[in-house]
């Protein structure tokens, strides 16, 4: 395994991700960006385990087909994302302000 394997690499190349980041605040967008500069920093065991990220599996919306599960988790006070694990990556589907947002929920 290479050293940069075992860290969670990401994917942002979600339309909804981007398009949902850019309509952020400058104050959130930076708090988002801060948050998946830290990500990179972790594993997935650190993940799952770190208190500020608060990961959790979504259980209102159906996963697609080709997906396991979707989960939730912080990127700042006000910002959550939507994303699931695919391999060592973890595609971001969106981020939102609206904490229900994230789970479906409106």
């Amino acid at each position: 395994m290479s050293p940069s394997a075992k860290y969670v690499r990401l994917d942002l190349n979600s339309p909804e991700f981007q398009q949902s980041w850019v309509e952020l605040e400058a104050d959130d967008a930076e708090r988002v960006r801060a948050a998946l500069k830290k990500i990179l920093k972790l594993t997935w065991q650190d993940i799952h385990k770190d208190k500020g990220l608060h990961w959790e599996k979504i259980q209102s919306i159906q996963p697609p087909t080709d997906v396991d599960a979707l989960y939730t988790f912080r990127l700042s006070k006000s910002a959550r994302a939507v994303g699931y694990r695919h391999g060592n990556y973890l595609r971001v589907l969106l981020v939102t302000a609206d904490h229900d947002g994230a789970y479906g929920k409106k």
